[in-house]
């Protein structure tokens, strides 16, 4: 019977999630980058960790580091080489809950919705939020809330303190594609394009009569590339897919 996977820890989600050569020719095959490789890249060559200390960080044996990275750098090699499109997705991990871990855990009945939020309203850039208002919903009815600073800008560091809240839902203004994949890949579903008071979505959602722009895309981020399961690619609005937390 093989050996079962062990979930790899990663320290949060990338900004931007696709590249591609400036002066590629049609449609190719892109090189696919699990999230596990990528945080081995990121913390040896970018962090400039050894190998042990990669491997406490990631929670696997040093071994297991060095298959991943010899995976992940053979992937870059032939980008880079063969002038191939990368898309970072999946994997065999699990989010390290360093921001949002004080939020208190919610009931499995319960639906934790995020607004981004500014002065009682649904602040219309997800990119640069600082606050978003959380909201738990049962049966339909708004039973707790609560307003909660975020940690930093940008989308891989907002959608990690999301998923570390325990967020099912996101309402928000505009937001890039680099934004949406990172929620796609928290599991998070996405309602954007909504405006007007926070409160009021947050109930029309809870119970089931918000109107939303499946399309909504921020002006200034156009044109963006940006418990164990396998995660798969299940990129989308209002869908999500199982989690290793």
């Amino acid at each position: 019977m093989p050996r079962p996977c062990r979930c790899r820890r990663i320290g949060g989600y990338p900004d931007h999630w696709s590249f591609s050569p400036d002066d590629a020719e049609g449609e190719r095959e892109s090189v696919i980058l699990s999230l596990d490789e990528y945080e081995t890249i990121r913390l040896l060559d970018r962090e400039g960790l050894t190998q042990e200390q990669c491997a406490r960080e990631m929670g696997v044996a040093r071994t297991t580091v060095t298959s991943i990275y010899d995976s992940a750098r053979t992937k870059l090699a032939r980008v880079i080489v063969e002038g191939l499109p990368l898309r970072i997705s999946g994997g065999s991990y699990r989010l390290s809950p360093r921001d949002g871990e004080n939020i208190p855990t919610k009931g499995p009945s319960i639906m934790r919705i995020a607004v981004t939020y500014e002065n009682g309203q649904i602040f219309q850039h997800f990119g640069h939020t600082e606050q978003f208002k959380l909201y738990d919903a049962d049966n339909g009815v708004i039973t707790a809330e609560q307003v909660v600073d975020t940690s930093g800008s940008g989308h891989g560091a907002l959608a990690g303190f999301l998923r570390a809240a325990g967020v099912d839902a996101l309402i928000c203004g505009g937001i890039g594609m680099g934004a949406q994949m990172a929620l796609a890949e928290a599991g998070i579903r996405l309602y954007a394009g909504v405006s007007g008071s926070a409160d009021e979505a947050a109930r029309a959602l809870a119970a089931g009569t918000l109107h939303y722009d499946p399309d909504a895309c921020c002006d200034h981020h156009h044109g963006e590339d940006h418990d164990c399961h396998h995660h798969g690619e299940d990129h989308g609005h209002g869908c999500g897919h199982g989690r290793c937390h």
